[in-house]
Order: C-alpha cells, then sequence, then structure tokens
C-alpha cells in the first residue's frame, strides 16, 4: 500500500489515500473530488477547473497522469 494526499494528485486538500495501485488510488480521489463537487468547496472547484484545463490537451494530460502514477510508483510502502 502507497499513500497520496489529494493535493499530490492535483486536488485542493491533504485528505490521505492509501491502495496498492496507482488506478486505485486515482479512483477514490476521483470519488473524493466528486463529492467535493457535491458540496461546492471552492478550491477543490478552482482545482478541477485546472484539470479541465489540461485535459484540453491530451498529450499534457498523459504526460501529467504519466508522472503522477511514477512519483506514485516511487513511494515508499506503507
Amino acid at each position: 500500500m502507497k499513500t497520496m494526499t489529494c493535493k499530490q494528485l492535483g486536488g485542493a486538500c491533504n485528505e490521505e489515500f492509501s491502495a496498492a495501485t496507482f488506478e486505485e488510488i486515482a479512483e477514490m480521489c476521483k470519488k473524493h473530488g466528486f463529492e467535493m463537487f457535491q458540496k461546492g468547496d471552492e478550491e477543490h472547484l478552482k482545482a478541477m477547473a485546472q484539470m479541465k484545463d489540461l485535459m484540453q490537451n491530451p498529450d499534457a494530460m498523459q504526460e501529467w497522469f504519466d508522472n503522477k502514477k511514477r512519483e506514485f510508483e516511487s513511494l515508499p510502502d506503507d
């Protein structure tokens, strides 16, 4: 298991997520983001707007994703 925060994954807070794979942790963060969106959390909405902008460029989005995956894989196991 490895742990990353919402901020490390492009979000706005220090909530921690722990998972065995990057795909699992990304899904946890996505769920958290949706919950924050439903609550209208301003900081998370700003982070989501930045991600939306990034998604406009598929190459940039893939690079971001690959970098986050490498960061996850380089973390020590909990």
